[in-house]
């Protein structure tokens, strides 16, 4: 977002309360972005030595960052993947676990990810592809922002492919089978 000012460029965000976003939605991003999110102090680490162990010769596949990464690398490191990067983001991460609760990191978190180009939070990624406000998205429409945000300016949620599609039912099966994804807000 900052560079977006910096550069002239426009940007859309508007904040919202935690309480001012559906349930279902919120299951969503947590089913689809960090399951252990209740349970991780910042940090999962099993999901972490899977992903190195993983690693090719070109670095890892995938990524194993948890919605408090994430939180951390969104409001004070930089965008692409990096070595010296992941080094900062675990311990921000793991101090940043212990002195926000749950609520306040996931709060921030759906505040300032990207779902678009310019688009930044989850209200205004409603009003954008759904002309609705959070608190309004159903479990679907939730599933579908949730699919968007590994690759949010290539994903479109109000016009997903099938392989999208596909996606998103397969997190919404995940936050089916996991009901106790809320438990800790």
């Amino acid at each position: 977002m900052l560079a977006r000012m910096a550069q002239g460029r426009p940007h859309d965000r508007i904040a919202v309360r935690l309480d001012d976003v559906s349930p279902a939605a919120i299951a969503m991003v947590i089913a689809a972005e960090d399951a252990s999110f209740c349970a991780n102090g910042g940090v999962d680490w099993d999901a972490l030595r899977s992903v190195m162990a993983a690693a090719g010769d070109s670095g890892p596949a995938r990524g194993a960052s948890t919605l408090t990464m994430q939180t951390v690398k969104n409001l004070f490191l930089w965008p692409g993947r990096s070595v010296v990067r992941k080094a900062l983001e675990i311990p921000m991460a793991l101090a940043l676990g212990a002195l926000w609760p749950k609520r306040r990191v996931l709060e921030v978190y759906l505040n300032v990810a990207e779902w678009g180009e310019g688009t930044f939070g989850i209200e205004a990624a409603a009003r954008r592809y759904f002309g609705k406000s959070a608190r309004e998205l159903d479990p679907r429409e939730g599933a579908l922002l949730a699919m968007a945000l590994p690759n949010p300016r290539a994903r479109n949620p109000a016009h997903p492919t099938s392989a999208e599609r596909r996606r998103a039912t397969s997190i919404l099966a995940r936050a089916a089978a996991a009901p106790a994804a809320l438990k800790c807000l």
